[in-house]
This record gives structure tokens, C-alpha cells and sequence, in this order.
């Protein structure tokens, strides 16, 4: 089976956010595959996806604090400035983090180890709604 469906997420402040549940909620048939992959690609320049601790809140504060460390607003050597002080920084961390994650799917669910889940990664002060191009396979 083959099957690819737009998901929207919500707008959400940035940081860093997990969507795991969100994503699978969209995704019913899911549920159906016995073995399979889940691949999602984001549609923005200024988000992310990456799979990471879905435990500890504090994980989630850290790494925003370290990506703005990386690509810090008000640089003076930015010259692509034309959305805000936020705009070449939130093209950097989406191009360190990256816009797509594969996923096992095994049994029905996917399959994260015990510790990991799916974030977006918001990088704008103030974003719209983010789409999601989810594309499952299996059988």
C-alpha cells in the first residue's frame, strides 16, 4: 500500500515541539500496515522535523537554546533580513536540522525507541500553520 495525505499542523510559538501523536491522529491507516516506513517532509524553509528525547521537557528548552547559539538573530552580516531579525537564523536551523524523518512502522504503530519523538522544530516568532507531506508504505 501506498498512500500520501497533506497533514496541517497547528501554528505553534517557537521552539521545539512534539507532534507525534498529532502526526499519527491524521494517519489512521497506519494501523493497517504489519511492516512499512511513514517518511514526512515539511513545507517550509523556516521549520524543521527531527526525532529526538519525547520525555524531558527540559531536552526541548536546550536544544533551542543551543540552535539559537548556532544561527543567533541580529548577526550584522545577515543580509537576508526582509521577514525580521528571525528570518536568515530560522533558514539556517532548518537547513542544520532538515525538513524530512523516516519511520519505521512495525505492527500497526511506529516504531520509536522508548525515548524518541517526532518535533517540529519552529523557528519563526510568529508562524502560520506548517504542512506536513506524510507518505506511508507497507504492506
Amino acid at each position: 500500500m501506498w498512500l500520501q495525505r497533506e497533514l496541517t499542523l497547528n501554528p505553534q510559538r517557537r521552539g521545539f515541539h512534539l507532534i507525534t501523536d498529532e502526526v499519527i491522529a491524521q494517519l489512521p491507516e497506519l494501523r493497517s500496515l504489519n511492516v512499512g516506513l511513514l517518511h514526512v517532509f515539511i513545507q517550509h524553509t523556516s521549520a524543521s522535523l527531527t526525532i529526538n528525547e519525547n520525555a524531558d521537557p527540559t531536552v526541548r528548552g536546550d536544544m533551542e537554546r543551543h540552535f539559537n547559539v548556532l544561527a543567533p538573530e541580529g548577526a550584522p552580516y545577515f543580509q537576508h533580513t526582509y521577514e525580521g531579525e528571525d528570518d536568515m537564523p530560522a533558514h539556517i536551523k532548518s537547513t542544520l536540522i532538515g525538513v524530512s524523518q523516516s519511520i519505521p512502522i512495525t505492527n500497526g504503530r511506529v516504531n520509536l525507541g522508548l525515548w524518541q519523538g517526532l518535533y517540529l522544530c519552529e523557528h519563526r516568532d510568529h508562524a502560520s500553520a506548517r504542512t506536513i507531506i506524510a507518505t506511508l508504505q507497507g504492506e
